[in-house]
């Protein structure tokens, strides 16, 4: 059968995806956010027009993935355009792939629970709303407690190294990698790394069998970074419940009905507190991060409408237009965790990194495990009031497709 190539978008479409998708996506920051360009992208709602974009070109050429020119000469990109063309698969030992909870959510959980007090101590203390500064905080010495031990609890030169190398890859290839810095953080990372804490990810690291040519520290260094985008989901989940006030009452009826006084360390499984993970889901859902996914293909790949691209092809899945497309999800605008939980999700390969799909995330019972515990840890006794912005979040009103999470501001009063 004779191979068919993609359609390819015309000179129009192509500057319309550059200043409605390509370019916001950039200016925000694909590797570490940038906070101003973020508020300027939610004012303007950058996220909708883009869909808006990508459905008008899924009209013209079908769901077929489409050929688009980028700035490299001679270099182009494939631009997925449907759900069926989104699978992938991946399987990490260390993160406990398939088994039915993470072993070390027993003695993590305590570490989350004291972040969370800590946190509450501090807003109780200042008099004033809970920041998204001070949540941010929080959750990275959480990361770092989970991922390194807590000896790395309040190392904020690992972190500060790591954005810096960060916002340099926002750049892609214009600026020079800085050396000197990424050594530093990479000496600082081995520190850790050869004497891991028996209940860290990076102990898990050096007792996992790999191959010689597997470099360990490159996986330490991405769960550092990638868990940064759980963090923006659970603060945004917070949003989410704090106003939609139905699904708050039932986060925490599921609260109640654990016993934090017979089991105050219990893991936040599937089983424990389904809800509350699912509300995690719907928030990276509604507002994925990052938002554009993008892979270069190692074989010669066939599409789902029959046409073929040959390997070393950049595929990109741009995330807020699948997770709001109508065309797919009739609550596509709406906070909607129980679609998590009752199967409507599960069939969407695009619903992606972190769903029940079957293009389920490796590391997605962790990242839920540690969203949920904190929020868990926030809420059992206490409810959150969304104090800004003062645009409702809920209903009559559809959900915006981009917002700014660093300007929620919340009370946390007690129950």
């Amino acid at each position: 059968m004779q191979q068919r190539a993609p359609s390819r978008a015309s000179v129009l479409e192509t500057v319309l995806l550059a200043t409605t998708v390509f370019l916001p996506t950039a200016a925000q920051g694909t590797i570490l956010r940038h906070p101003r360009m973020v508020r300027l992208a939610a004012g303007c709602d950058t996220n909708r027009r883009a869909s808006h974009t990508l459905a008008r070109l899924r009209r013209r050429h079908g769901e077929g993935p489409v050929s688009v020119s980028v700035l490299v000469p001679g270099r182009r990109v494939l631009l997925l355009l449907s759900p069926q063309d989104a699978r992938r698969m991946v399987n990490e030992a260390v993160l406990d792939w398939d088994a039915r909870a993470h072993r070390r959510f027993p003695a993590l959980t305590p570490r989350i629970h004291e972040e969370a007090q800590a946190l509450l101590t501090l807003v109780r203390g200042s008099g004033r709303p809970l920041h998204w500064e001070d949540f941010s905080a929080a959750f990275r010495r959480i990361i770092r407690r989970i991922v390194l031990g807590d000896a790395a609890r309040d190392d904020h030169r690992l972190t500060e190294l790591l954005d810096r190398l960060r916002a340099d890859a926002n750049w892609l290839t214009p600026r020079r990698p800085k050396e000197r810095i990424r050594d530093a953080f990479l000496a600082r990372l081995r520190a850790y790394a050869d004497s891991a804490e028996p209940d860290s990810l990076a102990a898990l690291v050096a007792a996992t069998p790999r191959p010689e040519s597997a470099e360990p520290i490159g996986q330490i260094a991405h769960w550092l970074f990638a868990y940064d985008a759980v963090s923006l989901a659970t603060y945004s989940a917070l949003a989410l419940l704090a106003s939609h006030p139905e699904h708050a009452h039932r986060v925490h009826t599921e609260l109640d009905e654990t016993d934090p006084v017979a089991d105050p360390a219990q893991p936040a499984t599937a089983g424990a507190l389904p809800l509350l993970r699912a509300c995690v889901l719907e928030s990276l859902r509604l507002w994925p991060t990052p938002p554009a996914i993008h892979r270069d293909t190692t074989a010669e790949t066939t599409w789902h409408n029959g046409t073929t691209t040959p390997a070393a092809t950049t595929v990109v899945l741009y995330r807020p237009f699948f997770h709001r497309d109508p065309q797919h999800l009739a609550h596509a605008d709406r906070f909607e965790p129980d679609a998590w939980l009752d199967g409507r999700n599960d069939d969407n390969w695009a619903l992606a990194p972190l769903n029940h799909s079957p293009a389920q995330h490796p590391g997605q019972d962790l990242v839920l495990f540690t969203a949920a515990t904190l929020l868990a840890a926030l809420l059992r006794n206490h409810k959150a009031l969304l104090l800004l912005p003062r645009r409702p979040l809920a209903p009559p009103l559809p959900l915006p497709h981009t917002v700014d999470h660093t300007s929620f501001r919340f009370a946390l009063t007690p129950k």
